[in-house]
């Protein structure tokens, strides 16, 4: 794998997104229920940035029509979006937090 770091882990506030760019993939950052995702920025369904939607049980929820994804597997659980985003293998070292976008987790169903 190939972590790159992102940001300081002390720049992620609980429950809300950080929209980052790392070697041209945006990323939603979201500290959560004690963990660190990375979960790719834009909606499968409306092509808009998912940082600025909102992040209750584990999920994010796209601002424009309400879809919600899964945090861990990018899976959507609400219409409109039927599609999964990429989610990305996070750690977290030195206070810092690294991802690897050459590494999706998501699998297609």
């Amino acid at each position: 794998m190939t972590f790159v770091r992102v940001c300081g882990a002390d720049e992620l506030e609980e429950d809300t997104p950080k929209r980052v760019e790392l070697d041209g993939t945006p990323l939603s950052l979201v500290r959560t229920e004690g963990e660190v995702f990375a979960i790719h920025d834009i909606c499968s369904h409306a092509n808009v940035s998912l940082a600025e939607g909102e992040v209750d049980d584990c999920h994010i929820e796209c601002w424009l029509h309400g879809s919600r994804f899964d945090l861990r597997s990018g899976k959507p659980d609400s219409l409109p979006a039927t599609r999964p985003v990429p989610v990305y293998p996070v750690k977290i070292e030195g206070g810092s937090v690294f991802v690897d976008v050459r590494a999706s987790l998501t699998q297609e169903s």
